[in-house]
């Protein structure tokens, strides 16, 4: 059996020939194909606007510039996610805090949130990064409700959760990164998420005034629109009114994006079916724990809104189990060392012991293979090797 890593792309012959099809045509940058995977993706999580960029970190950055983080801005995120949902606020000066998670969920815990902000007067902190981690999709309205009261944006990081969702208070469905509650939110498109267009990411949003400025900060704050230009010299002439970066997606890697996007929901099945099996088999073995999904995101009749990016355990000798299964062939992971523990991190005041939950958690952790070309072979064989090990 080949090694089975923790995740990986599936490419089709219809994704080689979406992508063919764009490098014979007149575009391969600032094409039609950008607006058209845009279009096509704001449809899909149901927001009013999207915006594509070159990865999911180039959006979490796009986010925070188009708030107006600066050196004045405070800003609170999980330490249990990839270091970009913190290192944004960083890249504009801001100072980020941390909140320790939920340890059923692994998710940002809104009651920690809630015992920050109401140790500080109001103003102190503005805005909040909740992540949906795992595809575990966040209660993004209690989160609102939350913000509102101190005065703050949302952010939601919704790079693991394409296709994720949750019931609001009124029973309504609620997609992760519809727009309803969050100002922003934003997801990656790397090979080992539900969507891969090799590198890449999206901002959505249903401010129209946000996404107008995140597609001037995508391209340099330039604006070719005559409508927003100060001045107007022929139809050569641009503006930049605005420091911004180079943030653009190519057409090719978008006209993959789409092709990827038409199947999507046959994907995000798929990986819900193999939960579904990892959850039975270790529903009743000793040593072996599996994250819950949010209250929130369980519907009627078992329906589930969690996206399984990452299958989560958790066991006593992660490290033992880590290395026994790539001994096998079972390339598992980790998912993730908390950020505040990180020497940069630590370099600005945090330090390990800060938050017990999140280190509790990472010491115990490991992520199983899950991706829609998994077999049931493969999955048979990873579930045997471990549930051997904690027999052990």
């Amino acid at each position: 059996m080949k090694p089975i890593p923790y995740g990986k792309q599936h490419i089709t012959e219809a994704d080689i020939e979406a992508v063919v099809e764009t490098l014979q045509s007149e575009y391969l940058t600032q094409g039609p194909k950008v607006a058209e995977f845009e279009r096509a993706f704001a449809g899909y999580v149901g927001a009013a606007y999207a915006v594509a960029v070159s990865n999911g970190t180039a959006a979490l950055h796009l986010c925070a510039l188009a708030l107006g983080v600066d050196e004045n801005t405070r800003v609170i995120t999980t330490p249990i996610t990839f270091v970009a949902s913190a290192n944004c606020v960083r890249y504009c000066g801001g100072t980020v805090e941390f909140a320790d998670i939920d340890p059923a969920t692994a998710l940002l815990d809104v009651e920690k949130v809630r015992e920050l902000l109401e140790g500080k007067p109001k103003g102190y902190y503005s805005g909040i990064i909740p992540v949906d981690f795992a595809g575990n999709p966040v209660n993004m309205e209690t989160f609102r409700e939350l913000a509102d009261a101190h005065g703050l944006w949302l952010i939601e990081d919704a790079a693991h959760a394409p296709g994720g969702f949750f019931f609001d208070g009124k029973g309504g469905k609620q997609l992760c990164g519809n727009g309803a509650f969050a100002n922003l939110a934003i997801f990656s498109f790397h090979p080992v998420k539900h969507i891969a267009t090799g590198e890449g990411g999206m901002v959505t949003t249903n401010d129209e005034a946000l996404y107008n400025k995140l597609l001037r900060l995508r391209t340099h704050g330039i604006t070719r629109d005559p409508e927003q230009m100060e001045e107007n010299h022929g139809g050569w002439y641009m503006e930049m009114q605005e420091l911004g970066y180079n943030y653009r997606i190519p057409d090719m890697l978008c006209a993959l994006g789409l092709s990827q996007l038409q199947r999507a929901d046959a994907g995000l099945a798929r990986r819900k079916g193999i939960a579904r099996i990892y959850d039975a088999a270790f529903r009743e073995a000793a040593g072996i724990e599996t994250l819950r999904t949010g209250s929130a995101a369980l519907g009627p009749e078992g329906e589930t809104g969690h996206a399984y990016h990452l299958y989560v355990i958790r066991v006593q000798d992660r490290k033992g189990l880590y290395e026994y299964l790539r001994r096998h062939g079972i390339l598992a992971q980790v998912h993730y060392i908390p950020a505040h523990t990180m020497p940069y991190y630590r370099g600005l005041g945090h330090g390990k012991g800060d938050f017990p939950e999140a280190e509790r958690y990472y010491a115990e952790c490991l992520s199983l293979p899950m991706y829609p070309s998994l077999t049931q072979e493969e999955q048979a064989f990873v579930i045997e090797k471990v549930k051997e090990f904690a027999g052990k």
